[in-house]
């Protein structure tokens, strides 16, 4: 993705550009099993992205936004917005369950475009515009958060 302005050098950022590409990466198994009509596989990589998106949206939400909310906050709530948009279909597929509703593959399907979207505006607009107006503080909050919730990536690489 995105490696323009420089702002993948900082670790907070990286990490967070890394789980977008993780969940890039899950969202083309998913077409694959949407494809082939496959719910349950659909479920199991939905349940995958969730991994992914928790301590990510964590990290975004109560670390990096905060610091960015003053000088965008309509930009903000629009992207907050969006993730409970996400989370919501994902959260269909929570705890092994196979969604019975008919209707769930092609919801998730438009929320995986919709997240699509969204990973672009973050990497495109928020990651660079961290990288200009943030000071030490407000990394190291953004650290700090990412310690206390940790990271779905750094667990598979522990394994």
């Amino acid at each position: 993705m995105c490696e323009y302005c420089g702002c993948q050098s900082l670790t907070s950022i990286d990490e967070l550009t890394r789980e977008h590409d993780e969940v890039v990466r899950l969202i083309s198994h998913l077409r694959s099993a949407h494809r082939a009509g496959d719910t349950a596989r659909m479920a199991r990589t939905a349940r995958g992205i969730a991994a992914v998106l928790g301590p990510h949206t964590q990290v975004e939400e109560h670390g990096l936004f905060p610091a960015l909310a003053a000088d965008f906050p309509d930009r903000i709530a629009a992207l907050e917005a969006e993730h409970r948009q996400v989370d919501a279909v994902l959260a269909e597929a929570a705890d092994g369950v196979v969604p019975a509703d008919p209707m769930w593959p092609d919801r998730l399907m438009a929320a995986m475009d919709l997240l699509r979207d969204h990973i672009l505006k973050e990497q495109d607009g928020v990651f660079p515009a961290a990288l200009a107006l943030l000071g030490t503080e407000e990394w190291e909050a953004v650290e700090a958060e990412r310690a206390r919730v940790g990271g779905a990536l750094a667990a598979r690489s522990a394994d």
